[in-house]
């Protein structure tokens, strides 16, 4: 089984290279981590933290709309586009389950995203740290920001698969991945921002806001990112919300997200017809 997942993940790897993928995806998070490392470089006096920090800070931002989003740009063909062009029903044909070819696509996607990610935030931090400085705990921030950002990238992974199978075509699949990235990623946020005005500082605002939060793939993201560096938390504003929950629920959040979205999307792939 693990040979003809690696097989899978392997022919789906050299796909990405010869589309640019991964050369794509590495340059837009380099240059849009770069970009924002400088441009914020003006807090750090009235903050009192290293440029390293608040670039993490800045970064953790970025990475809430972009991971999402490159994920989404790299699933949502993944089964619709195969079924069009008749790769599936010629994969099919070889001795390799739907589940062993959902893994092997899944594997090979997270490998691209992670060297975009490491590549980007990296090239960045290096360069944060080398003209405004960097202490031990924003160097340790930077790595968990490059973890969990693969984490959250996974998460929209999968769901862009499950989208992919369920849309009856490319186009299709590439709509509802645009509305997927809207709501999680916008329209959630936005909602919860309605209902705490509506609130005015009630039960729902002390209580029940923070863990709605954390259930959002994107929202578990920054609240785990936040609630484990205080600089970061300083320069974001979102201290308040990462200390009104446990520890360990924002980063249990983001870690089951991938799986269970593997489930959803591997459910929904056995209902495809090659």
């Amino acid at each position: 089984m693990i040979n003809r997942i690696l097989a899978v993940s392997a022919t789906e790897l050299r796909i990405s290279r010869r589309n640019l993928w991964v050369l794509t995806a590495s340059m837009i998070m380099t240059l849009f981590a770069l970009a924002l490392t400088f441009a914020g470089a003006a807090p750090t006096g009235a903050l009192g933290v290293d440029l390293l920090t608040v670039s993490v800070a800045s970064m953790t931002t970025l990475s809430v709309y972009l991971a999402p989003l490159l994920a989404l740009m790299m699933a949502f063909d993944a089964i619709a586009g195969d079924v069009e062009r008749g790769g599936l029903a010629l994969m099919l044909t070889y001795p390799v389950s739907r589940g062993e070819l959902l893994i092997g696509k899944f594997l090979a996607h997270l490998g691209t995203l992670a060297f975009a990610m490491t590549t980007g935030f990296g090239i960045a931090g290096i360069a944060a740290a080398l003209s405004g400085g960097a202490g031990i705990e924003s160097i340790v921030a930077l790595i968990r920001l490059i973890g969990t950002s693969v984490l959250l990238g996974g998460a929209f992974l999968a769901l862009g698969y499950m989208v992919s199978a369920l849309a009856g075509s490319a186009a299709g699949a590439a709509g509802l991945a645009a509305g997927l990235w809207l709501i999680f990623v916008v329209l959630y946020d936005l909602s919860l921002l309605g209902a705490i005005v509506y609130d005015d500082g009630g039960f729902f605002t002390r209580s029940v806001f923070p863990w709605l939060l954390a259930l959002n793939p994107a929202d578990a993201f920054r609240l785990w990112n936040v609630a484990a560096a205080e600089g970061v938390a300083l320069a974001t504003g979102m201290t308040g919300a990462a200390n009104a929950l446990p520890a360990w629920v924002a980063p249990a959040s983001l870690i089951l997200w991938p799986p269970l979205a593997l489930a959803l999307a591997r459910g929904a792939f056995g209902r495809v017809e090659p």
